[in-house]
């Protein structure tokens, strides 16, 4: 059986394949969520504890949290429930999903390491990847720059660099979410004054 193992500390990740029956019952019956101590499954991963994140069984149907069935399923989801995208609006489908509790059915386990044990796992733990996008959230961006409320956010946006063969490097930066500017005030402020208007309006039609 595949391991998916993820370190979120330095978004590192390894897959291992283990094909030891004895060693893979370990996560058996357990469900999505629940953590695994690495003691039970190989001496190389003694002291460490994994999460179980999910998984799928061997035709790629995926893990689907909260449905207590060692197999699969066939649910009606709709939009906001994890393993399905709509096409269409208030669109809703019957689609299989394995459930959530580990079984010899799957094919591959996804785990997230919680804590980490007393060796370094070779390309997971002993090497830190470089984070891809920073923050786009303005409350975010402050709070990695350490910056007051009157620092301008837009100026620390992390940009990332994108070069192309037979093309002009260029820089790419994400929108800033819930950026207060001057603007938006003034729309606020407007939307207020003709709330305030409206509602002036009704009483005095309602006195008349």
């Amino acid at each position: 059986m595949k391991f998916n193992i993820s370190y979120p500390v330095t978004g590192a990740q390894k897959c291992i394949v283990i094909d030891d029956d004895k060693k893979v019952s370990k996560f058996y019956d357990k469900r999505m969520g629940a953590e695994v101590v690495g003691d039970d499954v190989e001496e190389r991963f003694k002291g460490y504890v994994f999460k179980i994140t999910g998984g799928n069984d061997k035709d790629g149907f995926p893990m689907k949290q909260g449905v207590m069935v060692r197999g699969r399923v066939r649910l009606l989801l709709s939009k906001g429930h994890s393993t399905y995208r709509p096409r269409r609006t208030g669109e809703k489908k019957r689609k299989s999903v394995r459930g959530c509790i580990v079984g010899p059915d799957l094919s591959v386990i996804s785990l997230a390491i919680v804590k980490v044990g007393d060796s370094p796992i070779e390309g997971l733990t002993d090497r830190k990847l470089p984070r891809r996008l920073g923050p786009k959230r303005a409350n975010h961006i402050r709070k990695l720059f350490n910056l007051k409320k009157e620092d301008d956010v837009r100026l620390y946006v992390v940009r990332r660099k994108i070069e192309k063969e037979g093309k002009k490097p260029r820089t790419k930066a994400p929108k800033i979410q819930r950026l207060i500017t001057d603007t938006r005030l003034r729309r606020k402020r407007i939307y207020k004054a003709e709330k305030k208007e409206r509602w002036q309006k009704t009483k005095k039609a309602w006195a008349d």
